[in-house]
């Protein structure tokens, strides 16, 4: 069991890296400094990486030979993935495929 004292001491210390990952690339770069060509390649690219590792952790348990055949996760990823050619808003796409992932779950399979 965790105590009050340990419980503000995770919180403060979480609030300080959290503020200190905003802070540091100003310190780094400077304000109005150019920044390096490589960091700017790095936040172009790391986002698609990121969700492409969401997506493969999300489904590496999935089975598809066992009932339901793997049914809600691909209809859930088809309208993520539809939901956002559609209206280009990851976060929406998301939200809708998460509900409609746990509707199916829950109540259809």
């Amino acid at each position: 069991m965790i105590d009050y004292k340990h419980a503000m001491i995770i919180i403060l210390v979480m609030g300080l890296m959290t503020l200190a990952t905003r802070i540091l690339p100003v310190l780094i770069f400077g304000r109005g400094e150019k920044v390096p060509d490589y960091i700017l390649y790095l936040g172009r690219v790391v986002p698609y990486t990121a969700m492409g590792l969401l997506i493969v952790y999300c489904l590496k348990d999935v089975q598809v030979l066992e009932s339901p055949h793997a049914l809600p996760e691909i209809i859930s990823l088809a309208v993520v993935v539809l939901t956002y050619l559609w209206k280009r808003n990851s976060i929406l796409s998301v939200v809708i495929g998460t509900v409609l992932y746990m509707v199916l779950v829950q109540m259809v399979f």
